[in-house]
């Protein structure tokens, strides 16, 4: 059965990247990857307008926000951690399994992180050396207002770096790296970029490639000056996963020809269609309408409904979809609709969506919702 992959990732690879990634395998210190390797580099770097240097390492997205860590800090060092969800989380227990001195600035759980209040924070505490924010948040379906935060931060005492969680986002949502002062950003292959899982993305700006000659965290697997080397001869240090990286390729180029507003423009509209359906299903979504995330839903499951049946019997009908993380483990359900996402693929999920839930005794009208 030919499946609706509707999670936040990995998400549904277009026809030319399956084709692309069967390619022939090529020496990855030849002329030929070193070509793809900065093609990629270089396309990314104009996808999110930085004129920082972009690196491709075979690894998930959580390597590369351990990178970002280790490579800009020191044990001992100050961090704040600005957490709205399971993923702010992640990033602070990183910083913190690496010897930071970490603090947290957490939100509740569906709501976006206010500038007003992490200015306030910032005023009062001693400076910090890096401050951590998520630019979208999968377990919770919530975006943050990343600009206005990233310009609180650098204005902060002691001008702080601004290390920015954008797995979820980027290629999808709006960012301008360069323009908004962010110091350094992550992502992942599997992610908006539309290609397999198995390619950690990190771009560093000029203040983070200061500290990082002063870090002294330990690294050598993500060591990005050993990984800056390398890409200079169009090369990783360790082996790549090379069919990822030609499926990825094939990605940034279909985003690159339609260009960013419009494919932010484009996530917008699926999202809506997708958050207006789940709404006439009766079904309660988490996030306020003005921090809805564009790639991932997230709504409250129906009063009395177990997730584990209710799960089993839409993967029956070839819906996958994702439920919930850490304390909203079996509360709520997330629609993913980032990639290459057509408006038919959001209607089929709904359709299965409302009449699973008729199946299993909740009022609600899918014809409604497909509408």
């Amino acid at each position: 059965m030919e499946q609706n992959l509707r999670v936040p990732g990995p998400t549904p690879l277009p026809a030319a990247v399956r084709e692309a990634q069967a390619g022939s395998m090529v020496d990855h210190r030849g002329s030929e990857f070193a070509e793809m390797l900065r093609e990629l580099s270089s396309g990314i770097a104009s996808l999110i307008a930085t004129d920082g240097r972009v690196l491709l390492l075979t690894g998930s997205g959580t390597g590369a926000l351990e990178a970002s860590i280790v490579n800009t800090c020191s044990p001992g060092d100050r961090v704040l951690s600005v957490s709205i969800g399971a993923f702010g989380e992640r990033y602070a227990q990183i910083a913190e399994a690496f010897g930071a001195s970490v603090e947290r600035l957490s939100f509740e759980w569906g709501e976006a992180a206010d500038p007003e209040r992490l200015a306030s924070h910032l005023s009062e505490a001693a400076p910090y050396h890096a401050v951590l924010l998520t630019h979208n948040e999968t377990s919770t379906g919530v975006a943050n207002p990343l600009r206005e935060l990233v310009e609180v931060a650098r204005g902060a005492p002691g001008e702080p770096l601004v290390l920015v969680d954008g797995i979820s986002g980027l290629g999808a949502i709006p960012f301008e790296m360069d323009a908004w002062g962010v110091d350094l950003v992550t992502s992942a292959s599997q992610k908006a970029w539309m290609g397999s899982p198995g390619i950690a993305i990190i771009a560093v700006g000029d203040r983070a490639w200061a500290a990082g000659e002063n870090a002294r965290m330990p690294r050598f697997y993500w060591d990005l000056s050993e990984a800056a080397g390398w890409a200079e001869k169009g090369q990783t240090p360790w082996t790549p996963a090379v069919s990822v990286l030609y499926g990825l390729r094939v990605g940034v180029r279909l985003l690159t020809e339609e260009g960013p507003e419009a494919t932010w423009a484009r996530h917008a509209r699926t999202a809506a269609q997708a958050q207006s359906g789940l709404e006439a299903l009766g079904m309660r979504l988490v996030a306020a309408p003005e921090h809805r995330s564009a790639t991932v839903t997230a709504a409250w499951l129906p009063d009395g409904l177990d997730w584990s049946p209710f799960n089993a019997a839409m993967r029956a009908r070839g819906l996958v979809i994702a439920g919930g993380q850490g304390k909203w483990a079996g509360r709520i359900l997330r629609m993913g609709h980032m990639g290459q996402v057509a408006p038919r693929e959001i209607a089929d999920a709904l359709a299965v969506l409302g009449d699973t839930l008729v199946e299993l005794g909740v009022r609600t009208d899918p014809v409604s919702a497909v509408r």
